[in-house]
């Protein structure tokens, strides 16, 4: 190590000596010295060349991080007849890295007459965002921070999380110091926000004022979240030019979808971009989801802007009918619910052009290329909410980078689940990321209507109810035979089996009655009676209603390995839940139910017949499996106030604009 900070701080003066100077100030000595001991701040991964900047008569510190880069960098610098401070703020890690030895280290110093110089911004990011440390030390030693910046023309970049710049021999280096900022000694947490800023922004001006005397293209040093969106990529072009060319077939598609049910057919124009309602006077706040549990997780959301924003008006985009109904029953007051329009270039442009968001919200994993395109281009700030990403369509996504790099990076904002999700959806080109949580958590369970609930009451009397929700092929077959197997210690049981995709309804029940079980489906309106073992409920958006009969529910995609389903609305609804051991799409979820033995986790037909009965059987060891539940889906919680505060500097402001006019009302033949 003394080796490589011995070669490091070689370079640094092989820069200094070989290197045409300019200054920000002419004498940026004088300014230092002027206001010493003082602050001085630098961006991290800015700071190679940082120590020429030091007048050889002050006394400096340095404060460095307690781990290997951090001892490096701090033997390089004693090279500099520089102290140091070991110790750094927490940032997002949530580890310890000896930040409050280090304050108290920093107090010290300044006290002593020493000058600390520090990174602005904290491991592990966001990069060039300045943390409250530094405006803490600053008021609490009443000493002001000086903004620093060190660039050369000629540098190269690495590929860390702060883009560490490697600066170059024999070229222009530009050594800046900005005007103090003094902090209050009774700043409040307030104001200490806005001196937050302050920095942050003196950094920015700082650092681009290097760069501009230096000579030095600044973008390269930028890391991903500052960098503007990546605006084009040859599939993305192939994309919108495939899908331009196909508009001529779009009635035809939506025709035939019509047909089978799955499109409205008087608002098939809403699907070509053209609206059925006008737009309201004043900002509006666009959602788009893709169906019932994208919709049922933002609705709390959608609820609660309208309470903090009463002229805030709301719309939502859709796919499925299934999803039209729930918007229509539930939406806030005034709420407008639209089909989406299908992702045509031409479509999308009419859509956006009509409805003119004041911001876009897209939820969860809803990537639609031309309409998030179009919406950028026409300048609507877009957000990504409760963003949502399993590893294999991530793979899948970079596979395909001149698609998902151009589209990804034109989000101005992107609000994960967890920081596995963050980091997935930054690979693909996400640029501002924050992790909020899972709105599924902060929603209300969904509702149940009470008619079809009483009806199946009086069917189904007092015969306890076994469900398998969500099921994927694969395990129907297995939760057949546990429920054989259960009916001989359980004579009288019901099995309810709600396939995923609504669809296999009818293979199910031709799986059930080939094996000789009495069969009843939902979809074809089968009455349930005595004999009735297996009832397949392959509508949509019933779930609901058997999970608040269920006296155990199986959570489907787990025995196969498809990632398992989100449990949230089960334990939401008091169901006693049990899993298989494939959960990998809802990790966060599962290992906190694991933690406090909130879920039963199965591996077989035995496993989950034996887990089943036991829930049957024991009423006290059920009753604290549900409770232990829903502990655990409380620690998960406050996902909607983060996301709410998140949004916060991006919700409409200033005057209401003014109404659209009458949406032009097209033949629905038209293109």
């Amino acid at each position: 190590m003394d080796t490589i900070s011995g070669l490091a701080a070689r370079h640094v003066r092989m820069v200094l000596s070989t290197s045409r100077i300019v200054r920000d100030p002419a004498d940026t000595d004088a300014r230092l010295l002027a206001h010493h001991p003082s602050i001085v701040a630098m961006w991290h991964g800015q700071f190679l060349c940082m120590p020429l900047i030091k007048p050889k008569t002050m006394p400096v510190s340095n404060m460095v991080a307690k781990h290997a880069d951090g001892e490096m960098i701090g033997r390089t610098l004693l090279h500099f007849d520089m102290g140091l401070i070991r110790g750094a703020g927490a940032g997002d890690s949530g580890k310890d890295r000896g930040g409050a030895g280090a304050l108290r280290a920093a107090l010290k110093a300044l006290k002593g007459g020493t000058t600390v110089a520090m990174t602005t911004d904290i491991p592990p990011g966001p990069a060039r965002v300045a943390g409250l440390g530094i405006v803490t030390i600053a008021r609490m030693s009443g000493r002001p921070i000086l903004p620093a910046a060190v660039a050369t023309g000629r540098f190269f970049t690495l590929p860390t999380w702060s883009r560490m710049t490697i600066n170059l021999p024999f070229t222009r280096l530009a050594l800046v110091v900005g005007d103090p900022i003094h902090v209050p000694r009774d700043a409040d947490d307030a104001e200490l926000e806005r001196y937050r800023q302050l920095v942050e922004d003196a950094m920015n001006a700082t650092t681009v004022r290097a760069y501009e005397l230096a000579g030095g293209d600044i973008t390269r040093t930028l890391p991903q979240e500052k960098l503007p969106p990546r605006k084009s990529g040859f599939l993305l072009s192939a994309y919108r030019g495939a899908t331009w060319a196909a508009r001529p077939a779009a009635m035809t598609i939506l025709k035939r979808r019509a047909a089978r049910g799955k499109e409205v057919p008087e608002r098939l124009g809403e699907r070509l971009g053209i609206a059925s309602e006008p737009r309201p006077v004043g900002p509006l706040a666009w959602f788009h989801a893709a169906s019932v549990g994208e919709t049922n997780s933002v609705l709390a959301l959608m609820d609660e802007l309208k309470r903090r924003h009463p002229t805030l008006n709301l719309l939502l985009t859709t796919v499925t009918t299934t999803s039209a109904k729930i918007a229509k029953e539930r939406l806030p007051a005034g709420a407008i619910h639209q089909f989406v329009p299908l992702d045509n270039p031409a479509f999308c442009k009419r859509f956006v052009e009509h409805w003119r968001p004041d911001l876009g919200l897209f939820v969860e994993s809803e990537i639609w290329p031309n309409l998030i395109v179009e919406a950028n281009g026409a300048g609507v700030p877009l957000a990504l909410v409760n963003g949502r990403m399993s590893q294999r369509s991530t793979q899948r996504w970079r596979r395909l980078s001149s698609l998902s790099q151009p589209v990804f990076s034109r989000f101005d904002l992107v609000l994960t689940q967890n920081r596995r999700i963050a980091k997935r959806l930054k690979s693909l080109g996400a640029r501002k990321i924050a992790v909020t949580g899972n709105l599924k958590y902060d929603a209300p369970p969904p509702p149940v209507d009470a008619v079809a609930l009483d009806a199946l009451r009086n069917a189904i009397g007092e015969r306890p109810v076994f469900l398998a929700a969500s099921t994927h092929p694969g395990e129907d077959d297995i939760v057949l035979r546990a429920a054989e197997t259960l009916r001989a210690v359980i004579p009288s049981l019901l099995t309810v089996i709600a396939p995923r995709h609504p669809e296999r309804g009818a293979d199910v029940a031709a799986l059930a009655g080939a094996r000789g079980d009495a069969v009843a489906r939902r979809s074809a309106g089968d009455a349930i009676d005595e004999a009735t073992r297996i009832y397949v409920a392959d509508t949509i958006g019933e779930l609901g209603l058997f999970y608040t009969l269920a006296g155990a529910a199986f959570i489907g995609g787990s025995l196969v390995e498809h990632g398992g389903q989100n449990p949230i609305e089960a334990i939401k609804l008091d169901a006693a839940i049990l899993s298989g051991p494939h959960t990998f799409n809802f990790t966060e979820t599962y290992e906190t139910l694991a933690r406090f033995d909130g879920v039963r986790l199965v591996r077989d037909t035995a496993e989950l017949a034996a887990a089943a009965q036991e829930v049957f059987e024991d009423r006290e060891k059920a009753a604290k499996l549900k409770s232990h539940a829903s502990a655990a889906i409380a620690t998960l919680g406050g996902a909607l106030e983060k996301t709410l505060e998140a949004l916060a500097p991006w919700l409409p402001q200033g005057a209401p604009g003014e109404a659209a006019p009458q949406p032009e009302l097209l033949p629905h033949d038209a293109p």
